[in-house]
Protein backbone atom coordinates (compact mmCIF):
# COMPACT_ATOMS: atom_id res chain seq x y z
CA UNK A 1 0.00 0.00 0.00
CA UNK A 2 1.85 3.19 -0.95
CA UNK A 3 0.86 5.59 1.84
CA UNK A 4 1.40 9.20 -0.42
CA UNK A 5 -0.02 11.28 2.37
CA UNK A 6 0.66 12.34 5.46
CA UNK A 7 -1.39 14.85 7.26
CA UNK A 8 0.47 16.56 9.72
CA UNK A 9 -0.40 19.79 11.74
CA UNK A 10 0.54 22.31 9.07
CA UNK A 11 -2.76 21.17 7.36
CA UNK A 12 -4.78 22.85 10.47
CA UNK A 13 -2.47 25.81 10.37
CA UNK A 14 -4.72 26.74 7.36
CA UNK A 15 -7.47 28.07 9.41
CA UNK A 16 -5.20 29.75 12.26
CA UNK A 17 -3.43 32.39 10.12
CA UNK A 18 0.26 31.95 11.81
CA UNK A 19 -0.95 32.04 15.27
CA UNK A 20 1.26 29.43 17.20
CA UNK A 21 0.50 27.22 19.89
CA UNK A 22 1.38 28.30 23.17
CA UNK A 23 4.29 26.15 25.06
CA UNK A 24 1.81 23.69 26.84
CA UNK A 25 -0.35 22.92 23.57
CA UNK A 26 1.61 20.12 21.50
CA UNK A 27 1.11 19.84 17.82
CA UNK A 28 -1.62 17.83 16.07
CA UNK A 29 -0.29 14.28 14.90
CA UNK A 30 -1.73 14.02 11.51
CA UNK A 31 -3.90 10.65 10.79
CA UNK A 32 -2.92 8.69 7.21
CA UNK A 33 -4.33 9.02 3.84
CA UNK A 34 -3.76 6.56 1.19
CA UNK A 35 -4.49 5.07 -2.04
CA UNK A 36 -7.46 3.12 -2.08
CA UNK A 37 -8.42 0.65 -5.06
CA UNK A 38 -11.25 1.68 -7.45
CA UNK A 39 -14.28 0.20 -6.15
CA UNK A 40 -16.57 -1.85 -8.34
CA UNK A 41 -19.41 0.25 -9.43
CA UNK A 42 -19.83 4.21 -8.62
CA UNK A 43 -22.64 5.22 -6.45
CA UNK A 44 -24.99 8.78 -5.32
CA UNK A 45 -26.93 9.30 -2.05
CA UNK A 46 -29.07 12.22 -2.68
CA UNK A 47 -32.37 13.87 -0.96
CA UNK A 48 -34.52 13.20 -3.47
CA UNK A 49 -34.78 10.28 -6.13
CA UNK A 50 -34.90 12.30 -8.64
CA UNK A 51 -31.51 14.28 -7.43
CA UNK A 52 -29.75 10.40 -7.42
CA UNK A 53 -30.74 9.77 -10.74
CA UNK A 54 -29.66 12.72 -12.22
CA UNK A 55 -26.13 11.82 -10.46
CA UNK A 56 -26.44 8.53 -11.82
CA UNK A 57 -26.88 8.99 -15.42
CA UNK A 58 -24.00 11.17 -15.51
CA UNK A 59 -21.87 8.57 -13.74
CA UNK A 60 -22.90 5.93 -16.98
CA UNK A 61 -22.05 8.38 -19.32
CA UNK A 62 -18.79 8.27 -17.98
CA UNK A 63 -18.55 11.58 -15.85
CA UNK A 64 -16.32 11.77 -12.53
CA UNK A 65 -17.87 12.49 -9.54
CA UNK A 66 -17.87 16.37 -9.56
CA UNK A 67 -19.29 15.92 -13.14
CA UNK A 68 -22.50 13.95 -10.84
CA UNK A 69 -22.06 16.66 -8.31
CA UNK A 70 -23.41 19.08 -10.70
CA UNK A 71 -25.86 17.59 -11.85
CA UNK A 72 -27.18 16.47 -8.23
CA UNK A 73 -26.92 19.87 -7.45
CA UNK A 74 -29.03 21.22 -10.35
CA UNK A 75 -31.99 18.76 -9.62
CA UNK A 76 -31.84 19.54 -5.81
CA UNK A 77 -32.24 23.13 -6.38
CA UNK A 78 -35.45 22.21 -9.38
CA UNK A 79 -37.01 19.50 -6.68
CA UNK A 80 -35.89 20.76 -3.65
CA UNK A 81 -35.85 24.73 -3.98
CA UNK A 82 -36.97 24.54 0.14
CA UNK A 83 -33.48 23.26 1.25
CA UNK A 84 -30.82 24.59 -1.21
CA UNK A 85 -30.35 25.35 -5.51
CA UNK A 86 -28.14 27.81 -7.69
CA UNK A 87 -28.61 30.59 -5.72
CA UNK A 88 -26.99 29.38 -2.81
CA UNK A 89 -23.91 27.81 -1.30
CA UNK A 90 -21.58 24.69 -0.54
CA UNK A 91 -18.87 22.94 0.93
CA UNK A 92 -17.43 19.97 -0.54
CA UNK A 93 -14.98 17.71 0.80
CA UNK A 94 -13.20 15.65 -2.02
CA UNK A 95 -10.88 12.10 -2.08
CA UNK A 96 -8.69 12.14 -4.50
CA UNK A 97 -7.86 8.60 -4.45
CA UNK A 98 -4.58 8.29 -7.28
CA UNK A 99 -2.84 11.13 -5.12
CA UNK A 100 -3.95 10.53 -1.80
CA UNK A 101 -5.18 13.80 -1.37
CA UNK A 102 -8.15 15.20 0.78
CA UNK A 103 -9.53 18.66 -0.71
CA UNK A 104 -11.99 21.19 0.96
CA UNK A 105 -14.06 23.24 -1.08
CA UNK A 106 -15.60 25.96 -0.35
CA UNK A 107 -18.50 27.92 -2.07
CA UNK A 108 -20.26 30.03 0.51
CA UNK A 109 -21.68 33.14 0.34
CA UNK A 110 -20.22 36.20 0.70
CA UNK A 111 -21.38 39.80 2.29
CA UNK A 112 -21.37 42.65 -0.24
CA UNK A 113 -19.10 45.66 0.58
CA UNK A 114 -21.79 47.51 1.77
CA UNK A 115 -22.61 45.09 4.63
CA UNK A 116 -22.33 46.46 8.08
CA UNK A 117 -22.12 45.21 11.49
CA UNK A 118 -25.51 46.29 12.53
CA UNK A 119 -27.90 45.47 9.60
CA UNK A 120 -29.85 42.67 10.82
CA UNK A 121 -30.43 44.93 14.40
CA UNK A 122 -33.43 47.19 14.55
CA UNK A 123 -32.93 50.90 14.46
CA UNK A 124 -35.21 52.26 17.31
CA UNK A 125 -34.67 49.56 20.22
CA UNK A 126 -31.04 48.36 19.14
CA UNK A 127 -32.49 44.61 18.88
CA UNK A 128 -32.19 42.04 16.18
CA UNK A 129 -35.39 42.71 14.24
CA UNK A 130 -37.74 39.31 14.19
CA UNK A 131 -37.19 35.95 12.00
CA UNK A 132 -38.80 37.01 9.11
CA UNK A 133 -38.14 40.36 8.67
CA UNK A 134 -34.22 39.65 8.80
CA UNK A 135 -34.64 36.22 6.29
CA UNK A 136 -36.84 37.95 3.73
CA UNK A 137 -35.48 41.01 3.68
CA UNK A 138 -32.99 41.93 0.59
CA UNK A 139 -29.80 42.33 3.40
CA UNK A 140 -30.17 38.63 4.22
CA UNK A 141 -28.67 37.65 0.87
CA UNK A 142 -24.78 37.38 0.15
CA UNK A 143 -23.12 36.61 -3.06
CA UNK A 144 -24.26 32.75 -3.79
CA UNK A 145 -20.46 30.38 -4.90
CA UNK A 146 -22.21 27.07 -5.00
CA UNK A 147 -22.23 27.12 -8.63
CA UNK A 148 -19.11 28.43 -8.95
CA UNK A 149 -17.25 26.02 -6.24
CA UNK A 150 -18.29 23.36 -8.29
CA UNK A 151 -16.96 24.90 -11.34
CA UNK A 152 -13.68 24.90 -9.67
CA UNK A 153 -13.92 21.49 -8.48
CA UNK A 154 -14.67 20.50 -12.50
CA UNK A 155 -11.83 22.17 -13.76
CA UNK A 156 -9.87 20.11 -11.70
CA UNK A 157 -11.62 16.70 -11.69
CA UNK A 158 -14.12 16.85 -14.29
CA UNK A 159 -14.06 14.16 -17.37
CA UNK A 160 -17.33 15.38 -19.32
CA UNK A 161 -18.05 18.70 -20.58
CA UNK A 162 -19.40 21.56 -17.62
CA UNK A 163 -22.16 21.84 -19.73
CA UNK A 164 -23.21 18.06 -20.50
CA UNK A 165 -23.95 18.00 -16.70
CA UNK A 166 -27.19 19.82 -16.58
CA UNK A 167 -28.39 17.89 -19.36
CA UNK A 168 -31.28 15.94 -17.29
CA UNK A 169 -32.54 18.59 -15.19
CA UNK A 170 -32.93 21.00 -18.15
CA UNK A 171 -35.34 18.24 -19.72
CA UNK A 172 -36.90 17.85 -16.41
CA UNK A 173 -37.80 21.40 -15.94
CA UNK A 174 -39.51 21.88 -19.14
CA UNK A 175 -41.63 18.75 -19.13
CA UNK A 176 -42.14 18.80 -14.99
CA UNK A 177 -41.55 17.28 -12.02
CA UNK A 178 -43.70 15.58 -9.56
CA UNK A 179 -44.34 17.67 -6.25
CA UNK A 180 -43.32 15.44 -3.90
CA UNK A 181 -44.61 15.45 -0.32
CA UNK A 182 -41.96 17.27 1.66
CA UNK A 183 -42.03 20.29 -0.50
CA UNK A 184 -45.35 20.30 -1.21
CA UNK A 185 -45.88 20.27 2.81
CA UNK A 186 -43.51 22.95 3.31
CA UNK A 187 -45.10 25.31 0.81
CA UNK A 188 -48.02 24.56 2.76
CA UNK A 189 -46.52 25.62 6.12
CA UNK A 190 -44.78 29.04 5.17
CA UNK A 191 -47.89 30.22 3.17
CA UNK A 192 -48.87 32.07 5.82
CA UNK A 193 -45.77 34.15 6.21
CA UNK A 194 -43.80 35.45 3.59
CA UNK A 195 -43.43 33.46 0.31
CA UNK A 196 -46.82 35.10 -0.88
CA UNK A 197 -45.04 38.31 -1.29
CA UNK A 198 -42.76 37.79 -3.77
CA UNK A 199 -44.40 37.68 -7.38
CA UNK A 200 -42.32 35.21 -8.81
CA UNK A 201 -42.11 32.69 -5.89
CA UNK A 202 -46.21 33.50 -5.75
CA UNK A 203 -46.67 32.51 -9.25
CA UNK A 204 -44.69 28.79 -8.91
CA UNK A 205 -45.27 27.76 -5.76
CA UNK A 206 -49.61 28.71 -5.80
CA UNK A 207 -52.48 27.97 -7.77
CA UNK A 208 -54.04 30.96 -9.36
CA UNK A 209 -56.55 30.76 -6.74
CA UNK A 210 -53.77 31.43 -4.33
CA UNK A 211 -54.02 27.73 -2.68
CA UNK A 212 -50.11 25.73 -2.14
CA UNK A 213 -49.81 23.40 -4.85
CA UNK A 214 -50.07 20.07 -3.87
CA UNK A 215 -48.52 16.86 -3.61
CA UNK A 216 -48.71 14.98 -6.92
CA UNK A 217 -49.02 18.68 -8.53
CA UNK A 218 -46.55 18.74 -11.98
CA UNK A 219 -44.72 21.67 -11.53
CA UNK A 220 -42.42 22.29 -14.45
CA UNK A 221 -40.21 26.03 -14.43
CA UNK A 222 -39.32 27.01 -17.80
CA UNK A 223 -37.09 29.67 -16.39
CA UNK A 224 -35.17 27.24 -14.62
CA UNK A 225 -34.05 25.31 -17.28
CA UNK A 226 -32.92 28.97 -19.56
CA UNK A 227 -30.78 29.27 -15.90
CA UNK A 228 -29.35 25.85 -15.99
CA UNK A 229 -28.33 27.01 -20.13
CA UNK A 230 -27.12 29.91 -19.12
CA UNK A 231 -24.65 28.50 -16.33
CA UNK A 232 -23.73 25.38 -19.14
CA UNK A 233 -22.63 28.07 -21.34
CA UNK A 234 -21.20 30.69 -18.81
CA UNK A 235 -20.02 28.88 -15.60
CA UNK A 236 -20.33 32.53 -13.70
CA UNK A 237 -23.68 33.19 -15.44
CA UNK A 238 -25.40 34.18 -11.49
CA UNK A 239 -22.47 36.14 -11.43
CA UNK A 240 -22.04 38.36 -14.46
CA UNK A 241 -24.49 39.39 -16.88
CA UNK A 242 -28.33 39.88 -17.13
CA UNK A 243 -28.97 36.88 -14.52
CA UNK A 244 -26.84 38.65 -11.72
CA UNK A 245 -28.32 41.68 -12.93
CA UNK A 246 -31.46 40.76 -11.74
CA UNK A 247 -30.48 38.90 -8.60
CA UNK A 248 -29.08 42.32 -7.67
CA UNK A 249 -32.26 44.15 -8.41
CA UNK A 250 -34.09 41.46 -6.21
CA UNK A 251 -31.74 42.03 -3.58
CA UNK A 252 -32.40 46.02 -3.58
CA UNK A 253 -36.45 45.59 -3.96
CA UNK A 254 -38.36 46.41 0.21
CA UNK A 255 -38.56 45.80 2.66
CA UNK A 256 -34.99 46.12 4.30
CA UNK A 257 -32.80 46.35 0.68
CA UNK A 258 -29.81 44.78 0.65
CA UNK A 259 -26.48 46.43 -0.72
CA UNK A 260 -25.45 43.58 -3.47
CA UNK A 261 -23.77 44.85 -6.32
CA UNK A 262 -22.65 43.77 -9.87
CA UNK A 263 -19.09 44.73 -8.25
CA UNK A 264 -19.37 41.91 -5.40
CA UNK A 265 -21.10 39.46 -7.67
CA UNK A 266 -17.94 40.06 -10.20
CA UNK A 267 -15.62 40.00 -7.18
CA UNK A 268 -16.65 36.51 -5.51
CA UNK A 269 -14.29 33.63 -6.33
CA UNK A 270 -14.47 30.17 -4.45
CA UNK A 271 -11.96 28.75 -2.70
CA UNK A 272 -9.72 25.29 -2.25
CA UNK A 273 -7.46 24.33 0.30
CA UNK A 274 -6.15 21.26 2.00
CA UNK A 275 -8.98 19.63 4.44
CA UNK A 276 -8.82 19.66 7.72
CA UNK A 277 -8.06 16.30 9.22
CA UNK A 278 -7.37 14.90 12.51
CA UNK A 279 -7.40 11.12 13.73
CA UNK A 280 -10.10 9.07 15.44
CA UNK A 281 -8.75 5.94 16.86
CA UNK A 282 -6.51 5.35 14.31
CA UNK A 283 -9.28 6.85 11.53
CA UNK A 284 -8.78 10.28 9.30
CA UNK A 285 -11.66 12.10 9.67
CA UNK A 286 -11.09 14.51 6.90
CA UNK A 287 -13.74 17.74 7.06
CA UNK A 288 -14.46 21.24 5.57
CA UNK A 289 -12.23 24.21 6.90
CA UNK A 290 -13.88 27.15 8.63
CA UNK A 291 -15.87 29.28 8.10
CA UNK A 292 -17.55 26.03 7.85
CA UNK A 293 -17.50 24.95 11.89
CA UNK A 294 -18.91 21.51 11.09
CA UNK A 295 -15.03 20.17 10.23
CA UNK A 296 -13.85 21.65 13.77
CA UNK A 297 -16.75 21.35 16.03
CA UNK A 298 -17.64 17.49 14.82
CA UNK A 299 -13.50 16.69 15.01
CA UNK A 300 -13.88 18.49 18.59
CA UNK A 301 -16.72 16.01 19.59
CA UNK A 302 -14.82 13.06 18.78
CA UNK A 303 -11.44 13.76 19.82
CA UNK A 304 -13.10 14.50 23.17
CA UNK A 305 -14.57 10.95 23.08
CA UNK A 306 -11.48 9.51 22.62
CA UNK A 307 -10.57 10.13 25.93
CA UNK A 308 -13.40 7.05 26.66
CA UNK A 309 -14.66 3.66 26.18
CA UNK A 310 -17.35 4.43 23.71
CA UNK A 311 -17.27 0.67 22.12
CA UNK A 312 -17.77 -0.13 25.84
CA UNK A 313 -20.82 2.41 26.89
CA UNK A 314 -22.19 1.44 23.73
CA UNK A 315 -25.80 2.79 22.19
CA UNK A 316 -27.11 3.39 26.13
CA UNK A 317 -27.64 6.16 28.64
CA UNK A 318 -23.92 6.47 29.57
CA UNK A 319 -22.60 6.16 25.50
CA UNK A 320 -25.32 9.02 24.61
CA UNK A 321 -24.19 10.74 28.30
CA UNK A 322 -20.91 10.80 27.14
CA UNK A 323 -22.17 12.37 23.76
CA UNK A 324 -23.82 14.89 25.09
CA UNK A 325 -21.29 16.24 27.46
CA UNK A 326 -18.70 16.37 24.63
CA UNK A 327 -21.11 18.18 22.15
CA UNK A 328 -21.49 20.93 24.60
CA UNK A 329 -18.13 21.55 25.31
CA UNK A 330 -17.80 20.95 21.51
CA UNK A 331 -20.51 23.66 20.36
CA UNK A 332 -19.04 26.18 23.29
CA UNK A 333 -15.80 26.65 21.81
CA UNK A 334 -17.22 26.62 18.09
CA UNK A 335 -19.81 29.29 19.30
CA UNK A 336 -16.76 31.54 20.32
CA UNK A 337 -13.90 31.05 18.04
CA UNK A 338 -14.84 30.07 14.64
CA UNK A 339 -15.68 32.43 11.88
CA UNK A 340 -14.11 33.34 8.66
CA UNK A 341 -10.61 32.65 8.80
CA UNK A 342 -9.90 35.43 6.11
CA UNK A 343 -10.60 37.69 9.10
CA UNK A 344 -10.87 36.78 12.18
CA UNK A 345 -7.95 34.63 13.31
CA UNK A 346 -9.40 30.34 14.11
CA UNK A 347 -7.22 28.36 16.50
CA UNK A 348 -8.42 25.34 14.70
CA UNK A 349 -4.98 23.74 15.42
CA UNK A 350 -5.38 24.48 19.19
CA UNK A 351 -8.66 23.90 19.56
CA UNK A 352 -8.07 19.69 18.30
CA UNK A 353 -5.49 19.52 19.55
CA UNK A 354 -5.73 15.98 21.81
CA UNK A 355 -3.62 17.26 24.89
CA UNK A 356 -6.59 20.08 24.80
CA UNK A 357 -8.95 17.85 24.63
CA UNK A 358 -7.94 16.03 27.43
CA UNK A 359 -8.70 18.85 29.33
CA UNK A 360 -11.95 19.00 28.04
CA UNK A 361 -12.79 15.53 28.41
CA UNK A 362 -11.60 15.42 32.16
CA UNK A 363 -14.89 17.87 32.94
CA UNK A 364 -16.85 15.40 32.18
CA UNK A 365 -17.93 12.98 34.76
CA UNK A 366 -19.58 9.53 34.24
CA UNK A 367 -22.35 9.46 36.35
CA UNK A 368 -23.70 13.89 36.61
CA UNK A 369 -24.24 16.18 33.88
CA UNK A 370 -21.19 19.09 33.80
CA UNK A 371 -22.75 21.80 36.49
CA UNK A 372 -21.82 24.54 33.56
CA UNK A 373 -20.24 24.76 29.96
CA UNK A 374 -17.98 27.44 28.82
CA UNK A 375 -16.03 27.28 26.08
CA UNK A 376 -12.02 26.29 26.88
CA UNK A 377 -9.13 28.50 26.27
CA UNK A 378 -7.09 26.68 23.79
CA UNK A 379 -5.29 30.01 23.20
CA UNK A 380 -5.09 33.80 24.26
CA UNK A 381 -7.82 34.97 22.33
CA UNK A 382 -10.53 37.50 23.50
CA UNK A 383 -13.96 36.53 21.36
CA UNK A 384 -17.05 37.52 22.70
CA UNK A 385 -20.58 35.55 23.19
CA UNK A 386 -21.79 34.33 20.15
CA UNK A 387 -25.11 35.65 18.91
CA UNK A 388 -26.16 34.02 16.18
CA UNK A 389 -29.76 32.44 15.28
CA UNK A 390 -30.38 29.12 14.62
CA UNK A 391 -31.69 28.40 10.59
CA UNK A 392 -32.40 25.29 10.12
CA UNK A 393 -32.61 23.76 6.48
CA UNK A 394 -30.06 22.72 3.63
CA UNK A 395 -29.24 19.50 1.67
CA UNK A 396 -26.47 16.64 1.81
CA UNK A 397 -25.28 14.49 -0.93
CA UNK A 398 -22.46 12.52 -1.34
CA UNK A 399 -20.81 10.50 -4.78
CA UNK A 400 -18.10 7.85 -5.15
CA UNK A 401 -17.29 7.10 -9.02
CA UNK A 402 -15.86 4.55 -10.57
CA UNK A 403 -12.06 5.51 -10.50
CA UNK A 404 -13.23 5.54 -6.34
CA UNK A 405 -12.79 9.68 -6.66
CA UNK A 406 -15.25 10.62 -3.43
CA UNK A 407 -16.94 14.14 -3.06
CA UNK A 408 -19.45 14.93 0.60
CA UNK A 409 -21.16 17.57 -0.03
CA UNK A 410 -23.60 19.95 1.69
CA UNK A 411 -25.24 22.38 0.13
CA UNK A 412 -28.15 25.04 1.47
CA UNK A 413 -29.99 28.51 0.72
CA UNK A 414 -29.97 28.84 4.46
CA UNK A 415 -33.60 28.75 5.78
CA UNK A 416 -36.73 27.19 4.21
CA UNK A 417 -36.77 28.93 0.48
CA UNK A 418 -34.42 30.96 1.39
CA UNK A 419 -34.55 34.44 1.63
CA UNK A 420 -38.36 33.30 0.01
CA UNK A 421 -37.45 36.19 -3.04
CA UNK A 422 -36.99 34.52 -6.38
CA UNK A 423 -35.44 35.49 -9.67
CA UNK A 424 -34.82 33.22 -12.79
CA UNK A 425 -36.71 30.15 -11.13
CA UNK A 426 -34.94 29.90 -8.37
CA UNK A 427 -34.48 30.92 -4.78
CA UNK A 428 -31.78 33.37 -3.49
CA UNK A 429 -30.12 32.57 -0.28
CA UNK A 430 -30.58 34.01 3.31
CA UNK A 431 -27.24 33.01 4.13
CA UNK A 432 -26.10 36.17 5.55
CA UNK A 433 -28.53 35.64 8.71
CA UNK A 434 -25.78 33.16 9.66
CA UNK A 435 -23.69 36.13 10.82
CA UNK A 436 -23.87 37.10 14.85
CA UNK A 437 -26.77 39.55 14.92
CA UNK A 438 -24.69 41.46 16.87
CA UNK A 439 -21.30 42.57 17.12
CA UNK A 440 -20.26 42.81 20.24
CA UNK A 441 -21.30 40.91 23.20
CA UNK A 442 -23.01 42.37 26.41
CA UNK A 443 -18.92 42.89 27.66
CA UNK A 444 -17.94 44.86 24.70
CA UNK A 445 -16.01 42.30 23.60
CA UNK A 446 -16.06 41.65 19.42
CA UNK A 447 -17.84 38.75 18.30
CA UNK A 448 -15.88 36.55 15.97
CA UNK A 449 -18.83 35.99 13.73
CA UNK A 450 -19.93 39.25 13.37
CA UNK A 451 -20.67 41.06 9.64
CA UNK A 452 -18.20 42.57 7.78
CA UNK A 453 -17.61 43.78 4.27
CA UNK A 454 -16.68 40.43 1.91
CA UNK A 455 -16.87 38.01 4.55
CA UNK A 456 -18.34 34.35 4.71
CA UNK A 457 -20.78 34.23 7.55
CA UNK A 458 -19.92 30.79 10.11
CA UNK A 459 -21.74 27.59 8.85
CA UNK A 460 -22.54 24.31 10.32
CA UNK A 461 -22.03 22.67 7.63
CA UNK A 462 -20.24 19.19 7.79
CA UNK A 463 -19.67 17.18 5.11
CA UNK A 464 -16.71 14.34 6.33
CA UNK A 465 -14.59 11.58 4.60
CA UNK A 466 -13.38 8.84 6.90
CA UNK A 467 -10.38 6.53 6.25
CA UNK A 468 -9.57 3.17 7.54
CA UNK A 469 -6.44 2.76 9.69
CA UNK A 470 -4.23 1.74 6.44
CA UNK A 471 -5.54 5.04 5.60
CA UNK A 472 -7.90 3.98 2.53
CA UNK A 473 -11.68 5.11 2.36
CA UNK A 474 -14.19 4.18 4.43
CA UNK A 475 -17.24 6.17 4.36
CA UNK A 476 -18.55 9.58 3.95
CA UNK A 477 -21.44 11.10 5.61
CA UNK A 478 -23.04 14.85 6.46
CA UNK A 479 -26.35 16.21 6.69
CA UNK A 480 -28.77 19.63 6.39
CA UNK A 481 -30.01 20.62 9.61
CA UNK A 482 -28.69 24.28 10.80
CA UNK A 483 -26.99 23.73 14.06
CA UNK A 484 -27.66 20.55 14.91
CA UNK A 485 -25.90 19.37 11.69
CA UNK A 486 -22.67 18.65 13.98
CA UNK A 487 -24.41 16.44 16.15
CA UNK A 488 -26.17 14.66 13.27
CA UNK A 489 -22.83 13.81 11.64
CA UNK A 490 -20.88 13.20 14.89
CA UNK A 491 -23.31 10.73 15.82
CA UNK A 492 -23.07 8.62 12.38
CA UNK A 493 -19.17 8.49 13.08
CA UNK A 494 -19.82 7.06 16.75
CA UNK A 495 -22.22 4.43 15.29
CA UNK A 496 -20.02 3.29 12.89
CA UNK A 497 -16.51 3.14 14.47
CA UNK A 498 -17.78 3.10 18.15
CA UNK A 499 -20.78 1.01 17.80
CA UNK A 500 -20.13 -1.39 14.71
CA UNK A 501 -23.01 -0.13 13.04
CA UNK A 502 -23.93 -0.33 9.45
CA UNK A 503 -24.60 2.95 7.45
CA UNK A 504 -27.96 2.70 7.42
CA UNK A 505 -28.86 1.76 11.36
CA UNK A 506 -26.11 4.36 12.44
CA UNK A 507 -28.09 7.24 10.41
CA UNK A 508 -31.28 6.03 11.88
CA UNK A 509 -29.97 6.11 15.76
CA UNK A 510 -31.89 8.66 17.70
CA UNK A 511 -30.71 12.52 17.19
CA UNK A 512 -29.25 14.31 20.04
CA UNK A 513 -28.05 17.62 19.84
CA UNK A 514 -26.36 19.06 22.90
CA UNK A 515 -25.95 22.40 22.97
CA UNK A 516 -26.31 25.69 25.37
CA UNK A 517 -27.30 24.02 28.42
CA UNK A 518 -30.69 21.59 26.92
CA UNK A 519 -30.23 18.47 25.66
CA UNK A 520 -32.85 17.85 22.49
CA UNK A 521 -33.51 14.54 21.27
CA UNK A 522 -35.39 12.14 18.98
CA UNK A 523 -38.29 10.88 21.77
CA UNK A 524 -40.38 7.13 21.32
CA UNK A 525 -44.12 8.26 21.31
CA UNK A 526 -44.06 11.50 20.93
CA UNK A 527 -46.08 13.72 17.89
CA UNK A 528 -44.99 17.57 17.38
CA UNK A 529 -47.93 18.79 15.20
CA UNK A 530 -45.61 21.46 14.12
CA UNK A 531 -43.07 19.48 12.41
CA UNK A 532 -44.81 16.05 11.35
CA UNK A 533 -45.94 15.37 7.85
CA UNK A 534 -45.69 18.92 7.22
CA UNK A 535 -41.92 18.85 6.95
CA UNK A 536 -41.26 14.78 7.01
CA UNK A 537 -44.08 14.34 3.98
CA UNK A 538 -46.75 12.02 4.18
CA UNK A 539 -45.56 7.86 5.29
CA UNK A 540 -42.27 9.07 6.96
CA UNK A 541 -40.75 6.66 9.46
CA UNK A 542 -40.76 7.12 13.22
CA UNK A 543 -37.72 7.70 15.46
CA UNK A 544 -37.26 8.04 18.47
CA UNK A 545 -34.96 7.19 21.69
CA UNK A 546 -36.76 4.75 24.12
CA UNK A 547 -38.65 6.40 27.02
CA UNK A 548 -36.09 4.39 29.40
CA UNK A 549 -33.11 5.61 28.02
CA UNK A 550 -34.48 9.39 27.97
CA UNK A 551 -35.35 8.60 31.85
CA UNK A 552 -31.78 7.57 32.84
CA UNK A 553 -30.53 10.66 31.11
CA UNK A 554 -32.73 13.14 32.90
CA UNK A 555 -31.50 10.72 36.37
CA UNK A 556 -28.11 12.00 35.38
CA UNK A 557 -29.24 16.05 35.75
CA UNK A 558 -29.82 16.50 31.66
CA UNK A 559 -32.40 19.13 30.79
CA UNK A 560 -34.37 17.07 28.14
CA UNK A 561 -36.32 17.97 25.35
CA UNK A 562 -38.34 15.49 24.03
CA UNK A 563 -38.63 16.14 20.22
CA UNK A 564 -40.29 14.44 17.03
CA UNK A 565 -38.43 17.72 15.06
CA UNK A 566 -34.76 16.51 14.53
CA UNK A 567 -35.54 15.83 10.40
CA UNK A 568 -31.90 15.25 9.48
CA UNK A 569 -30.98 14.40 6.11
CA UNK A 570 -28.26 12.48 6.50
CA UNK A 571 -26.02 9.99 3.78
CA UNK A 572 -23.49 8.34 3.51
CA UNK A 573 -21.76 6.10 1.07
CA UNK A 574 -19.85 3.00 3.11
CA UNK A 575 -16.73 1.06 1.28
CA UNK A 576 -16.86 -2.46 2.48
CA UNK A 577 -13.74 -5.09 2.92
CA UNK A 578 -14.63 -6.15 -0.42
CA UNK A 579 -14.48 -3.22 -2.36
CA UNK A 580 -18.19 -2.84 -2.72
CA UNK A 581 -20.23 0.22 -1.92
CA UNK A 582 -23.40 0.31 0.29
CA UNK A 583 -25.22 3.46 0.84
CA UNK A 584 -27.31 5.01 3.48
CA UNK A 585 -30.27 7.17 3.13
CA UNK A 586 -32.31 9.04 6.04
CA UNK A 587 -35.27 7.86 6.23
CA UNK A 588 -36.74 11.32 8.10
CA UNK A 589 -36.40 12.71 4.75
CA UNK A 590 -37.23 11.84 1.07
CA UNK A 591 -32.81 10.36 -0.22
CA UNK A 592 -31.96 7.25 -1.96
CA UNK A 593 -28.89 5.67 -2.29
CA UNK A 594 -28.03 3.75 -5.25
CA UNK A 595 -25.25 1.89 -7.23
CA UNK A 596 -24.59 2.84 -10.63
Amino acid sequence: MKHALLLTSSFLLLACKGVDAPPSIAAVDGPKIATTPAPTTGMVAAANPLATEAGLKVLRAGGSAVDAAIAVQAALGLVEPQSSGLGGGAFMVLYDPKAAKVWAYDGREEAPAGATATMFLDEASGKPRNYFERTGSGQSTGAPGAMVMLHKAHEDYGQLDWGTNFDSTIKLAEDGFTVSPRLAGLITRMAPYILKNDPNARAYFFTEDGAPIPEGFLRDNQSYADSLRALAKNPRALLEGEIAEDIVAAVKMEPFPGTLSLADMAAYQPRKAEALCTDYRGHAICGAQPPASGGVAVQSILGTLENFDMSAAGNTAQGWHLFAEASFLAYADRDKYVADSKFVDVPVREMLNKDYLKTRAALISTDAVMESVNAGNPVAFARGTDATPDNPGTSHFTVVDKEGLTVSVTTTVESAFGSQRMVRGFMLNNQLTDFSSRDKDADGVLIANRVAPRKRPRSSMSPHIVFAPNGEFLFTTGSPGGNSIIAYTAKTIVGVLDWGLSPQDAIELPNVIARNGSLKLEAQNLRDAETDELDRGAGAKEFGMEEATVSALENLGHDVRRSRGEISGLHIIYRQNDGTLIGGADPRREGTAEAQ
